[in-house]
């Protein structure tokens, strides 16, 4: 059998286009059968597939599952290697399992359980910024009726195939050289003699008076962003920035609406974003004191490992990651995963640029992007001249521009080394995310028959009952706060007589709903490590089925429910 090392096409080393992508799943899929497929959420209106790849034996059975998915933001890339490292691993714990970097109670956990992997969720927007470099929020498309107002369209204006910035010399420019490094456009101040610079996106204006420049906005000319797309929370455009005509309007999020509709075995969820070098989790709409509070236990064991295996810290997403105060987004993949799918679901920022300029944390995270300095520029350009071969800080580059006149293109790609790790980290990025990941997997709930008791009555009647443990972290719930959705089902058991001459005596019991069973696990600092009183919980993991029946022969019986799967047994009377 060919070796997982055999069929890398360098995903922790470099960002694949979608033909790369789509090779690497398929070259996993060809080659193990038994343990990868893959299938089309969606296609995207420039005919890219969005890729969902399932890991794990027997997918067709229905059993605990995680979600990872990366890069629904075009520029995003290093989510999409984050997910394929994930997919990698998760092969690796059944094809290669004494050459994973976990403890062998992880992989154990990790071999019975399915892994549901969407690398790119934009593979149209991806393939804009890897190929030409513009900046695109989420897709490179407009569907909008009315598009009367002046506006920027990116593009490759000087025709070296790259659509990156112009800037302009401007007596108003906000922006101005760094003294010391040529070409490095920092923050004006009242000392700074000129000249002085406006920065546009390199393309043209649509709709140019011959005067009126219009402000760049990051959603200018591709107005949707699909992380305000989903359905949980949804508001309109004048309400959301980037909603979409609708809930789920786009192709790439409805897919991904579809399958996890279809798929409520999803009990954990993670998206992957970059940059910041932050783990955000719920609530994304309220404060903590309004959370289920074992749903906020739990957050703070993953808290826990994020910290020991990253560095990252973990916010709240209402409180330290709102880009205007009060005004919670709306349409969230996360916040949709947690509140309408029950998952323990989460946003994960890679690339701590920040902690590599050396800044100092602000009250609040989100505070980061808005408080870089310029000497904290100035560090970055030299770090990227040093170590990232100038990729962020390429010179400029004089043009006449058709409606502008003279201008400078180049200078800033914020592609390698702002937007993505550097291509020599991004391995150790990886690494470390598979190593979070794979203990959120293992959080999983875990059916069992533990026992199987036969009782001889009178008649030829004999009582079997079967004892159905959760010997999971989880409850059969997934998280506590899950419980209340309609689909999240209790435990249940049915039974028919199989071989022999073997009969239910009371038919109507062959279904008996058993209620739902918790996991061992109780997240951290809820006060149950205190050792001032003696005692656990009872035996609320536990459950029985009961049946009576008649004669000899194979009693069948199948209990589990739609998040947990089914565990099956044959008894013999």
């Amino acid at each position: 059998m060919v070796s997982l090392g055999d069929l890398a096409l360098g995903f922790r080393d470099n960002y694949l286009d979608h033909d790369q992508l789509t090779r690497q799943l398929r070259a996993w899929c060809d080659a193990y059968p038994h343990l990868a497929r893959m299938q089309s959420l969606a296609m995207t209106p420039e005919g890219r597939d969005v890729w969902l790849l399932t890991v794990g034996t027997d997918p067709d059975r229905v059993r605990p599952a995680v979600w990872a998915d990366g890069n629904m933001h075009a520029g995003e890339l290093a989510g999409s290697s984050t997910a394929l490292a994930i997919a990698e691993d998760a092969l690796r714990v059944h094809l290669e399992p004494g050459s994973v970097d976990l403890p062998p109670a992880i992989v154990e956990r990790a071999r019975e359980i399915l892994f549901y992997i969407v690398p790119r969720v934009s593979p149209d927007g991806a393939e804009a910024v890897l190929k030409t470099g513009r900046t695109i929020r989420s897709v490179p498309r407009d569907t909008r009726v009315a598009r009367g107002t002046p506006r920027w369209i990116p593009g490759d204006i000087d025709g070296d195939g790259l659509s990156l910035a112009m800037r302009v010399v401007d007596p108003t420019g906000e922006l101005v050289d760094a003294p010391g490094f040529p070409g490095l456009l920092v923050e004006r101040t009242l000392e700074d003699h000129g000249p002085f610079y406006k920065v546009y996106p390199e393309g043209s204006i649509e709709h140019f008076d011959g005067k009126r420049i219009p402000n760049p906005y990051f959603l200018g000319d591709n107005p949707i962003d699909l992380n305000r797309n989903f359905p949980w929370s949804w508001a309109p455009h004048h309400e959301q920035a980037g909603a979409g005509a609708y809930a789920a309007s786009e192709p790439e999020a409805r897919g991904i609406v579809e399958f996890a509709t279809a798929h409520p075995e999803i009990f954990a969820w993670c998206n992957y974003h970059t940059f910041g070098g932050v783990l955000i989790r719920p609530p994304g709409h309220t404060p903590d004191s309004k959370m289920n509070q074992e749903d906020l236990a739990l957050f703070r064991q993953l808290e826990a490992w994020m910290t020991e295996h990253t560095g990252y810290p973990t916010v709240n997403g209402h409180d330290e990651f709102l880009y205007e105060p009060d005004k919670p987004l709306r349409g969230d993949l996360s916040d949709y995963a947690y509140n309408q799918r029950g998952a323990f679901a989460y946003v994960i920022e890679l690339w701590d640029l920040f902690q590599r300029l050396g800044m100092q944390r602000p009250k609040k995270f989100v505070q980061f992007y808005e408080e870089v300095s310029r000497d904290d520029i100035v560090r970055l350009a030299w770090w990227d001249k040093d170590e990232n071969n100038g990729r962020c800080f390429p010179p400029w580059r004089p043009f006449d521009h058709p409606q502008l006149g003279k201008v400078e293109i180049g200078g800033i790609d914020p592609r390698i080394g702002i937007w993505n790790p550097p291509l020599h980290e991004l391995a150790t990025v990886l690494d470390r995310q598979v190593q979070v990941f794979f203990r959120v997997a293992a959080l999983a709930p875990r059916l069992a028959i533990d026992k199987v008791e036969r009782h001889p009555l009178p008649g030829g009647v004999t009582r079997v009952e079967l004892k159905v443990i959760n010997a999971g972290y989880l409850g059969s719930y997934g998280v506590p706060s899950a419980k209340p959705l309609d689909f999240n089902e209790p435990l249940y058991a049915t039974a028919h007589a199989g071989a022999g001459k073997l009969e239910l005596v009371e038919s109507g019991h062959a279904y008996q709903q058993l209620g739902h069973l918790d996991g061992w696990g109780h997240g951290l600092h809820t006060g149950a490590n205190l050792p001032s009183y003696p005692g656990t919980r009872g035996s609320t993991s536990t459950a029985w089925a009961s049946y009576l029946v008649r004669g000899t022969g194979v009693l069948e019986v199948r209990i589990g429910n739609a998040r947990c799967g089914f565990v099956t047994t044959r008894v013999e009377v």
